[in-house]
């Protein structure tokens, strides 16, 4: 049996302020993970576990990195970790995964710039609520067209009309908002 390991924090970080940073890179991660995983339960999944696990290890967490580069390398290794346990057959190489980083930098925020999912989130702030509540039951709640006009209460050919308008809107939003 292995010892319960008991992890201390940096001075300055305390439960509130790594709270703070998990709800600021939450949706970030979320999407990384999906990406990885190809499921929405299990990308969910790899983040509660990579939250749980960054907080056991943040006093090892060099304050000079990124903490987000940091928390998407305990994903990817949860990730890999999964695969070696269930036998599963890994759908990146090291090459993709450093590709997909990339990517991840560029939807995220700079400093003192907004990244991709900060536009994106004002973007859908702006919607009308019919807009709304159609992105967000189906990127949100992870529902399929039927599923979601049923949760609305609308026909399926309304809530297509209302995604596509919606994303319409996004589209614009980011682009008139770079």
């Amino acid at each position: 049996m292995k010892p319960l390991a008991i992890a201390y924090s940096p001075p300055d970080m305390d439960r509130s302020r790594f709270s703070e940073l998990i709800h600021d890179h939450h949706q970030p991660l979320l999407a990384y993970a999906r990406v990885l995983a190809g499921h929405p339960e299990r990308a969910r999944e790899l983040v509660q576990d990579a939250f749980v696990a960054a907080w056991q290890t943040i006093g090892r967490f060099d304050v000079t990195r990124d903490f987000g580069s940091w928390l998407r390398g305990i994903v990817r290794n949860k990730w890999r970790e999964d695969c070696r346990k269930h036998r599963r057959e890994v759908a990146f190489d090291d090459p993709e995964l450093v590709r997909l980083e990339e990517a991840v930098r560029a939807w995220s925020a700079g400093d003192g710039e907004s990244g991709l999912l900060d536009r994106l989130a004002d973007c859908r702030s702006k919607l009308p609520e019919a807009l709304s509540s159609a992105v967000q039951a189906y990127y949100d709640e992870d529902r399929d067209g039927d599923g979601a006009a049923t949760s609305l209460g609308i026909p399926p050919a309304t809530f297509r009309k209302r995604l596509e308008r919606a994303r319409s809107a996004l589209r614009q939003c980011l682009e008139s908002n770079p």
